[in-house]
């Protein structure tokens, strides 16, 4: 108890009469803990923009065309798989989904928004709850649903009108629609996105001059909504048996499987370890610097009575109580400086995210300073202090 209170007046000791110093290395802590933060922020807000409307669907199966690889963009799917997806025991409720890009036209001084434009059924799964506002109500309404990125980035609230320019043919077309209902967030391959009913996406998605030469609309996705949802396994095959040219797979793989989406947060993920592994290179050699510098200081404790691990555990007070300054002054920084980034910046602080790498971080000052500790361990009195034959 008493090598306790010993080693950590030493170690505040120290740490106040070389403030300065000490004070120099949390800020370097800091920066990397900002950098760890803001690299893990981009991650979850890119992944967010990938996934966001697939993860929170309605529904607990997504049903492609067979053979196309999971790809929304080539997958086929007609109304007649969907009457047949309807009629397999398990399945409480299927939808189509429609997926294309637009442009949102603004007021005058506004620049116009990319956007993911989704056509759904009206009351199917596929459709998202409007927050704000009602529902889609008919397949041919001049209504849509915006998700809360579109309403944030464009200042648009129901009772407003959106104008969606699309491409028909060789020539852009203007298409005015009344904003019924505001979703939560529902990016689609980091798009803002906007609902419309199916009848009304066919005749505003862009498109060349021929229509559907089926006869019939063809849908990217089906969206299947279980009566028991525990029993996926089971239904999924059920489907793949009983409806041909299909694949059936849970939310989580159809955002996995969404393009870039594995490369984009493996690359991120492997640039947030590399600032890991600088952290602990930095951290550690500071202290190894600090160790050196003081040989002389740790031989005369040593002389005069203190104990190698009272050192030690000095130097680990210090290096813990460092170290922990510099993620506080990184954490509020980086917190800070989010709230002044546009909202087309994807930058997403989560709780676990934020949680996981500031432990991450707290971790790196004491494997950062193990060597350290085992040098002031193996310094010998008599030598330090110049005495050896």
């Amino acid at each position: 108890m008493k090598q306790g209170r010993v080693a950590f007046h030493l170690a505040f000791k120290e740490i106040w009469h070389n403030r300065n110093r000490y004070l120099l290395i949390s800020l370097v802590v800091a920066l990397i803990t900002t950098l760890v933060l803001f690299i893990a922020a981009l991650s979850e807000g890119l992944a967010l923009g990938n996934r966001e409307y697939l993860e929170k669907l309605n529904a607990e199966l997504l049903v492609y065309q067979g053979n196309v690889d999971l790809s929304i963009g080539a997958s086929r799917l007609g109304r007649s798989r969907l009457n047949a997806i309807r009629r397999v025991e398990g399945v409480a409720d299927a939808g189509q989904i429609w997926t294309a890009s637009a442009t949102l036209v603004l007021g005058p001084g506004q620049d116009p928004v990319d956007i993911a434009l989704i056509g759904v059924e009206p009351g199917k799964p596929g459709e998202p709850p409007a927050l704000l506002g009602r529902p889609l109500a008919r397949s041919r309404g001049n209504e849509v649903i915006l998700d809360r990125n579109t309403a944030v980035r464009t200042g648009l609230t129901v009772g407003d009108k959106v104008t969606i320019q699309s491409i028909q043919g060789t020539e852009e077309q203007f298409y005015t629609l009344d904003v019924v209902g505001i979703s939560d967030g529902q990016s689609f391959l980091l798009q803002p996105s906007v609902f419309l009913p199916y009848l009304t996406w066919e005749k505003v998605r862009p498109q060349g001059e021929e229509g559907n030469a089926e006869g019939e609309l063809v849908s990217n996705l089906i969206a299947v909504r279980l009566e028991h949802p525990e029993e996926m396994a089971v239904v999924a095959s059920r489907l793949t048996q009983q409806v041909a040219g299909i694949q059936v797979v849970d939310r989580r793989t159809a955002y996995e499987a969404t393009p870039g989406y594995t490369a984009q947060k493996s690359t991120l993920d492997t640039q947030r370890y590399f600032t890991f592994f600088i952290g602990v290179l930095v951290v550690g050699g500071f202290f190894q610097i600090q160790t050196l510098q003081k040989v002389a200081q740790i031989g005369m404790l040593k002389a005069i009575g203190a104990t190698p691990w009272t050192i030690a555990l000095a130097a680990l007070v210090q290096i813990v109580a460092i170290n922990a300054l510099g993620v506080l002054l990184g954490s509020g920084g980086s917190l800070a400086l989010s709230l002044s980034f546009p909202p087309t910046i994807p930058i997403v602080f989560t709780g676990q995210s934020v949680l996981s790498a500031v432990l991450a971080l707290l971790l790196i000052g004491p494997l950062g300073g193990l060597i350290s500790v085992w040098m002031l361990l193996r310094v010998e009195p008599l030598t330090a202090l110049g005495l050896a034959q």
